[in-house]
């Protein structure tokens, strides 16, 4: 890994001798010395270093601050200001130019490190969010569904390709006009104009969607019936300052019966959920790892350990929050085994009554005849915290939250409970509260993505989450609820044979053996790496699936693990897993992925020598996994 490079801007020449000396000491690389505004610049562009340390006061006419904002907007470069000057004005003036950094003389080496590494990790940060910006609007003009984006005035700002053939509309044209203007919508027997959703989304700064029935005039006056949503964009102050407009021809739509439209529903937003979750959970995988490695008995970074921690929750959070999206969308990998849901109500109880608060009463009611399900237990964990969250949030004034199971036969004469439900035996979970209740309208759109009653600060995705977990399980969701009644939701999984799974005792996650460590991701690479490393593996690493088959090829050493990610440009982990099992019959593969929806991730699985191990991952759920598929049985 090559060392940082810091160009030093001082005037004072011995000064700037002494900071060459400290940095040098600290590990980073000194590109050069500049001691004045002018001459930084034209060191910059020669140099190219990766962060520009630069104190305020310099010879000649253009001072530090002056030199700072056109290394920023010329270079793109992180600038840490190293001065005496603290007064007002100074601190005024330098705010404008964004420092990365603000260090006072006279300063400790651990202040400046602390400043420069900060510096250096913000900037890294700020580009790959430009990267993923850029991604995300190349993504939205893809995918399968029309999309508009307004400004707060409801001005037309942005329209994917699919939208400009639904509503005849050129983007061109479309942008700056009024989206009721570009996207007319009607009833469909009276073509009467109805209220537009970005509209109402704007006003209300909460999701709007269009009555069944609704019809979009084009241009040429057909029309065309369209199955739409809105919802706000709003700043961090709360402020809307826009809307977002998802629609798509539902001519075909309607021919289904409705509870196979509220399914359908359930797939709108799954392709862009899936592909955003591999890139997110790279970038997540990287904060997780890092922090599992600075926070290993191996350093000790005393002073930044709280920072670190913050940095580690937060990966946490985007993590769950990615597991909520892969679930409403129903494309997260399963770790299923049979299991009782008597099991999962008695292991969640303490972790459920924390949550209420002491002003909800908690009760479970096991049924003892209960049959096994085979579900993933982690989702089941999910669904239930769902579900108590969703009653607490209905008992802000307190009462009673009731968790009942029971075994039940469909069909056979019997009244099936969920539309659709196939014949059987289900175990199910009831949860009831003593609630506000809900409306006919709301409880109708309580599993829709991104529907919320609770204001903009809820994502809405918590039902939509556990009707998603519950539908990939092969089971259903039923409401019943009335205003001032409670709500009671019943969640329906088949009953299996299976008995339950032995439980195996974790074994050492150390060992000796070589391991191809093969990810298009830098930050994934080199943490997997690290980590790997620290439990004593040789490893091999490549950024690509061409760049690993010629490291295969030098390498005068066994290889006995291929640990490779599946969606790569180029070559697919897949195809790579093929490649050098014909090269080296022997090797074990492990693949790791953040998107499951992929036919060489389940061609993968299928085969005795390879297992998944899904993004983002810890440090103790990495090296299980490489142990457990070294130790494996061909």
């Amino acid at each position: 890994m090559s060392l940082a490079s810091v160009l030093v801007v001082e005037d004072e020449r011995i000064i700037a001798l002494g900071i060459q000396k400290r940095l040098t000491s600290m590990g980073y690389a000194v590109a050069g010395l500049a001691a004045s505004g002018a001459e930084a610049l034209e060191r910059v562009a020669a140099l190219r270093p990766d962060l520009v340390l630069m104190d305020i006061r310099l010879e000649g006419d253009m001072d530090g601050i002056e030199a700072a904002a056109r290394v920023r907007g010329q270079f793109d470069l992180p600038v840490v200001y190293l001065t005496a000057n603290s007064d007002p004005e100074t601190l005024r003036r330098a705010k404008v130019t964004e420092p990365f950094g603000y260090v006072l003389k006279p300063y400790e080496d651990r202040d400046l490190q602390t400043s420069l590494e900060m510096a250096l990790y913000k900037h890294k940060m700020e580009r790959r969010l430009r990267e993923n910006e850029r991604w995300l609007a190349a993504t939205l003009g893809s995918i399968g569904d029309g999309v508009i984006a307004t400004d707060e005035a409801g001005r037309v700002r942005f329209m994917n390709a699919l939208a400009e053939r639904l509503t005849g509309w050129p983007a061109a044209g479309a942008v700056g006009r009024p989206v009721t203007e570009v996207f007319p919508v009607a009833a469909e027997r009276t073509r009467e104009p109805v209220p537009n959703p970005a509209v109402e989304a704007l006003s209300t700064g909460q999701p709007a969607a269009i009555a069944e029935g609704t019809v979009l005039i084009r241009p040429d006056g057909a029309a065309l019936p369209i199955d739409d949503s809105a919802a706000p964009i709003c700043a961090p102050d709360g402020r809307v300052s826009g809307a977002v407009l998802v629609f798509r021809d539902a001519t075909e739509r309607r021919r289904m019966e409705e509870h196979l439209r509220q399914a359908a529903k359930m797939e709108a937003v799954s392709r862009l959920a899936g592909g955003i979750a591999h890139d997110f959970n790279n970038i997540m995988t990287v904060i997780a790892g890092f922090s599992d490695l600075i926070l290993s008995d191996a350093l000790h970074p005393a002073d930044a350990r709280a920072h670190l921690l913050e940095v580690k929750a937060a990966s946490e959070r985007a993590a769950g929050l990615t597991r909520q999206i892969l679930a409403f969308s129903r494309k997260q990998t399963l770790l299923t085994c049979a299991l009782s849901l008597n099991t999962v109500l008695h292991d969640t109880a303490g972790m459920v009554r924390r949550l209420v608060g002491a002003h909800i009463e908690y009760v479970t009611e096991p049924d003892q005849r209960l049959g096994l399900v085979t579900a993933d237990p982690t989702q089941l964990t999910q669904v239930v915290m769902n579900l108590v969250l969703n009653a607490r949030d209905a008992m802000p004034g307190g009462g009673t939250l009731t968790a009942r199971t029971a075994l039940v036969r469909v069909g056979g004469g019997a009244p099936v409970p969920v539309p659709g439900l196939p014949p059987g035996e289900y175990a199910v979970l009831e949860m009831s509260d003593t609630g506000v209740g809900m409306s006919d309208e709301v409880r109708e759109r309580i599993f829709e993505p991104f529907f919320t009653t609770k204001g903009p600060q809820n994502s809405g995705l918590g039902l939509s989450t556990v009707y998603g977990v519950i539908k990939q399980t092969g089971g259903d969701v039923a409401v019943e609820s009335a205003p001032g009644r409670g709500a009671t939701f019943r969640v329906f999984l088949p009953v299996t044979a299976s008995a339950p799974e032995a439980v195996v005792t974790a074994g050492p996650d150390r060992g000796t053996e070589t391991v191809l460590v093969v990810d298009d991701d830098p930050g994934v690479r080199r943490v997997v790496t690290l980590l790997l490393s620290q439990k004593g593996y040789a490893v091999l690493d490549a950024g690509s699936g061409a760049e690993a088959l010629e490291l295969l090829a030098a390498a005068n050493r066994p290889i006995h693990l291929l640990l490779t990610d599946v969606v790569m440009p180029g070559m697919s982990g897949g195809v790579l897993a093929e490649r050098v099992r014909a090269l080296r019959p022997g090797a074990r593969v492990l693949f790791v992925s953040g998107y499951s929806e992929d036919a060489l991730v389940e061609r993968g699985l299928a085969q005795a020598t390879a297992t998944l191990l899904a993004k983002p991952f810890t440090a103790t759920s990495l090296t299980r996994a490489v142990r457990e598929a070294l130790d494996r049985r061909q």
